[in-house]
C-alpha cells in the first residue's frame, strides 16, 4: 500500500488538521483500490467511533486514525484458540473477520489499514451501490437505527466533500441579548412529572435560532411539549433539540444538511398544547442534547457545551477581526 497509510504510533501528538488529512488519505486509498466511495468508508468509520464513545465498557478506544472496532474474538474467530492471531490464513480458517490490508502478511486489528480494508472487504460482498450498502449495513449491525445514522453521515460528507466538520456555534447570535444557566435535571410538571432535559436560553421574540454544528435535519414540526421544534443529528451521533420556536426558516426541510451558524428559525414561546399554542411561558429557546449508543438515546447536560461553543465562537470572531485589521 502507499505511504499515505503510514502513521506515527502516537497520533495524539498531532493536531486535528493533520489527523483529518491522514484519515482522509486512508479513505481515498482504500476507495481507489476497492471502488467503494470514500464517503461510505468515512461514514462507517465515524459511526463506529461514536459507538466507542457511547459504549466505553464494551469497546476499547483504538489508538490509530481509524475508529472501526473489532474485538479480539471477532477478528481472530470465535473458535480460534489464539485470540491474538494475526495470521490471515488461520484467521480465515476459524471464520474470523480480520484481513491483511497492507500486504505485509499480517492481519493486525490495531492497524488502520487492516481494519479499514476488513470493513471494505465485507462491503464488497454485497456490491458498491447505495442499496447494496444498506443491505450490507443491515447484515453487519442488524439495526435499522445504525443504517439510518450512517446514511445521514454519508449525506453530510457528500455535501461538503471533507471530513473536518466538527466546528460548533452558539445557538443564538453572540450579539443578541440573551441569558441562560444550567437547568438540566430540574423538575417539570406540565404533562406529568418529568425532568428538564436541556438548558433554557432566554431572549426576545424573533431572535434568530442557529444550527450549532454540521448536521442533518432529522425532524421538524410540532410536538405538544416543545411546540415548533427542530431536531438535528451531528457527526458525533448527538441529537440537538431546539424547542418553543416562533417559526422556521422558510427553506428548512427535514433531510437538509446545515452548517454551524445557519438560521433554523426564531425564538418564541410555542408549546404546552395543541398545534399553534403560544404564550404559556416567556419566550426562550429550549436546547437539549441526546447521545445515541446504537440502541437507545439519553439526554445529558448541554450547559457545559453551550459555554464552550459560545467561548470558541467568540474567539474565532476575535481572531478573524484581528486578522482583518
Amino acid at each position: 500500500m502507499a505511504a499515505a497509510a503510514e502513521q506515527a504510533p502516537k497520533i495524539e501528538t498531532k493536531d486535528m488538521k493533520t489527523i483529518f488529512a491522514e484519515r482522509k488519505a486512508l479513505f481515498d486509498e482504500v476507495s481507489g483500490i476497492t471502488g467503494i466511495p470514500w464517503i461510505y468508508l468515512a461514514a462507517i468509520d465515524q459511526y463506529e467511533r461514536t459507538l466507542t464513545i457511547a459504549n466505553p465498557k464494551t469497546r476499547t478506544r483504538q489508538p490509530g486514525l481509524i475508529g472501526i472496532y473489532y474485538s479480539e474474538l471477532e477478528w481472530a474467530g470465535f473458535a480460534n484458540p489464539n485470540s491474538a492471531d494475526t495470521n490471515p490464513a488461520s484467521i480465515a480458517l476459524f471464520g474470523g473477520k480480520g484481513k491483511d490490508g497492507s500486504g505485509d502478511g499480517v492481519a493486525d486489528r490495531n492497524s488502520d489499514l487492516d481494519a479499514l480494508s476488513t470493513m471494505a472487504s465485507f462491503l464488497l460482498q454485497y456490491g458498491k451501490g447505495i442499496d447494496n450498502l444498506k443491505l450490507a449495513l443491515w447484515n453487519y449491525y442488524h439495526n435499522a437505527r445504525s443504517v439510518e445514522r450512517i446514511e445521514q453521515f454519508i449525506k453530510i460528507y457528500d455535501t461538503y466533500g471533507r471530513i473536518d466538520l466538527h466546528e460548533h456555534a452558539f445557538p443564538l447570535p453572540l450579539g443578541a441579548e440573551y441569558s441562560y444557566r444550567s437547568t438540566w435535571g430540574a423538575s417539570r410538571g406540565w404533562g406529568g412529572h418529568r425532568i428538564h432535559e436541556g438548558s433554557d436560553i432566554f431572549a426576545g421574540y424573533g431572535v434568530p435560532v442557529r444550527s450549532t454544528c454540521y448536521c442533518i435535519v432529522e425532524i421538524k414540526g410540532w410536538n405538544p411539549y416543545g411546540g415548533w421544534r427542530v431536531g438535528l443529528r451531528d457527526l458525533n451521533n448527538v441529537y440537538h433539540y431546539y424547542a418553543h420556536l416562533q417559526g422556521f426558516e422558510k427553506t428548512l426541510q427535514q433531510g437538509n444538511v446545515v452548517k454551524p451558524g445557519q438560521v433554523l428559525g426564531w425564538v418564541g414561546s410555542s408549546g404546552y398544547g395543541k398545534p399553534g399554542t403560544q404564550g404559556k411561558f416567556p419566550p426562550h429557546l429550549h436546547f437539549g442534547l441526546y447521545r445515541d449508543n446504537g440502541k437507545r438515546e439519553w439526554s445529558f447536560d448541554p450547559y457545559p457545551y453551550l459555554k464552550k461553543w459560545e467561548r470558541e465562537e467568540r474567539l474565532r470572531k476575535e481572531k478573524k477581526s484581528g486578522q482583518g485589521g
